[in-house]
């Protein structure tokens, strides 16, 4: 079980450049993540050990403040806003090393999304190496599945990387296999950024985004896929929020 009131958040975009450099491994916790990993225990563990949690959503930040959780974050932080800093932060890294070619690397996703992140990055992002690396579709991945997945990695040595398989997947195996990895770089668990920035999916429009609302936007665009998420999901967390406030 996942308790927020302990857990250590990230409470504002300003304090992402104080993350420290070297392997760090960011994820992030929302209403929907935050009900799956009470009961899934792997996952619960995988959000409380990793360096660094953000907030991707306003009930998150609403609930550590009823509940006078030890973090109290000021604002949202989407994967979306990790991904744009970091990303921003190794181009200014490569133009203060002399245009050295620094290398981010994308692992998860079809290679059709991955082929558009390529091509997207090349006019963003110049002077960054882009290395991708698309995973079997599959809900559970073989020894020889994970072997691979690792060693593409540790050969790719990214100064940047990328893990986009849909959570809970996404930061149970990058937990699990935390130790395998052999690298010195920020580690991002973001998900859907990956179908963001290909254009295989769109973000909800600004003013959605101000208001608290993307995820309604989400519910109105995908209501087959998205119901449960959300009409299920919204007043479940709140439920769960209560139970932690006044059960535990």
């Amino acid at each position: 079980m996942l308790r927020l009131t302990g857990l250590n958040i990230v409470e504002s975009k300003g304090a992402l450049k104080d993350v420290y450099d070297g392997k760090v491994l960011i994820n992030t916790v929302n209403a929907h993540s935050f009900n799956v990993a009470q009961k899934d225990k792997l996952f619960a563990e995988a959000l409380k050990n990793g360096d660094y949690l953000i907030p991707d959503g306003a009930s998150i930040i609403k609930a550590c403040k009823w509940l006078k959780a030890k973090s109290q974050p000021k604002e949202r932080i989407a994967g979306w806003d990790l991904f744009v800093f970091e990303m921003q932060r190794l181009k200014e890294r490569s133009k203060k090393e002399d245009g050295r070619c620094l290398k981010v690397m994308f692992m998860g996703s079809s290679e059709k999304v991955l082929a558009k992140i390529r091509e997207n990055a090349a006019v963003d992002y110049p002077t960054l190496d882009v290395v991708t690396y698309s995973p079997p579709y599959k809900p559970e991945f073989s020894d020889e599945d994970n072997n691979a997945i690792i060693k593409a990695i540790n050969d790719a040595n990214p100064d940047l990387l990328w893990i986009g398989m849909t959570a809970p997947k996404q930061e149970k195996w990058t937990f699990q296999h935390w130790n395998e990895l052999k690298i010195h770089c920020h580690v991002g668990t973001i998900g859907a950024v990956f179908d963001f920035y290909a254009g295989t999916a769109k973000r909800a429009p600004q003013w959605w985004q101000d208001h608290s609302l993307e995820w309604l936007y989400r519910l109105l665009k995908e209501p087959k896929r998205m119901w449960r998420r959300y009409v299920l999901g919204n007043p479940l967390f709140v439920w769960n929020i209560v139970k932690e406030r006044f059960c535990n």
